[in-house]
């Protein structure tokens, strides 16, 4: 994460109500943070797709990678700007599947019962990643590890950690923060926190 942004770029990039984040990378969850073993991390990918998939690590960390470069949005108002991650662009995951045309949302769920709901269309967005590394060193357990979802035009809370399963659907299902009141759209340019009342 790169600090010698001026404070004029900082504010910028910053979304309405941000500010940058005064940690590193500051932390927030539910409280639980399952240390899975690459030995026995799975990652099922299913639901309506042509190909469902469960990788292993073996499988996972041999499709191809890339580094990417992203900010990163809490809800809470905090951002971290210029957050380097790594890991396998979604795109990779999109054409070993093969979503069906009726697959319009994805429903997130990780190792520690948090699940979160996105447009299927999003993942094809621009530093979309299944990451498992950042500032070049494998994915803290803090973090999300060994694998976390990097959405970077969504506020952070749509990025879930510890992912275990991916599903493709064809009707929504509000996840853990938006069956709480948390907006589903969840745009940082537009100040999407909340669902509207």
């Amino acid at each position: 994460m790169t600090s010698d942004l001026s404070e004029e770029e900082a504010a910028r990039r910053l979304p309405p109500g941000q500010h940058a984040a005064k940690e590193k990378f500051p932390v927030l969850d539910l409280g639980i943070r399952p240390d899975i073993p690459k030995s026995e991390w799975r990652l099922e990918i299913g639901g309506l797709v042509e190909d469902p998939v469960t990788l292993d690590w073996e499988t996972f960390a041999a499709l191809p990678r890339v580094k990417a470069t992203s900010d990163f949005h809490c809800v809470t108002t905090w951002s971290v700007l210029d957050a380097a991650w790594g890991g396998v662009p979604f795109s990779v995951v999109l054409e070993r599947v093969r979503p069906r045309s009726e697959a319009r949302f994805v429903l997130f769920t990780s190792y520690d019962g948090y699940t979160t709901n996105v447009p299927a269309e999003s993942l094809r967005g621009d530093g979309v990643l299944l990451a498992d590394s950042l500032d070049g060193e494998p994915l803290p357990v803090r973090h999300g590890g060994p694998v976390r979802v990097v959405i970077p035009q969504f506020y952070g809370w749509k990025s879930a950690k510890f992912v275990k399963t991916i599903e493709f659907r064809a009707e929504d299902e509000p996840g853990y923060w938006e069956r709480r009141g948390y907006s589903d759209t969840a745009d940082p340019w537009k100040e999407e926190r909340f669902r509207p009342a």
